[in-house]
């Protein structure tokens, strides 16, 4: 079940499956596979914390990834994603996303994504509202807390 810890802690906390068709031909999960999880696990963010009708008028594209690989996973690994919002700027907002088993980091991923307009297919400012709904404190960078289990 995804879950926000706290108000405060900005971090979303998504369980990934590892399935056979993740698994490469090294045996662990594949690289580009990442890049799935960090779409599922930010639009569930997205449909955590938005309000009904935000999700309903607006949608995301990934516009750049950059994922730093620190371990291999493999198949009966247990992983999370940990998704923070960590800016936002006109029709733009980056996003952390940690993936870790137990409390080893084994990839990072910062990304940016713009906000569009689901009628227009449109870049659109992302509103303070918006904005605050991930970021209570809209202009500050957001650190990454300890979870609490």
């Amino acid at each position: 079940m995804d879950t926000m810890p706290t108000a405060t802690a900005f971090v979303f906390c998504h369980p990934i499956e590892i399935t056979t068709q993740d698994i490469d031909a090294m045996g662990h999960v594949n690289n580009a596979v990442y890049l799935q999880w960090v779409q599922e696990a930010v639009v569930r963010y997205w449909q955590y914390r938005s309000p009904p009708q935000a999700q309903i008028e607006l949608l995301w594209v990934a516009l750049k990834h950059v994922i730093v690989y620190r371990l291999p996973l493999f198949l009966e690994d247990r992983v999370e994603a940990h998704v923070m919002a960590t800016a936002t700027r006109g029709t733009r907002a980056s996003f952390t996303t940690l993936f870790k088993r137990g409390d080893d980091l084994v990839a990072e991923v910062r990304s940016s994504w713009c906000c569009v307009d689901a009628t227009t297919r449109r870049p659109r400012r992302i509103a303070s509202d918006i904005a605050r709904a991930f970021l209570p404190n809209v202009g500050r960078s957001v650190a990454a807390n300890k979870e609490q289990d």
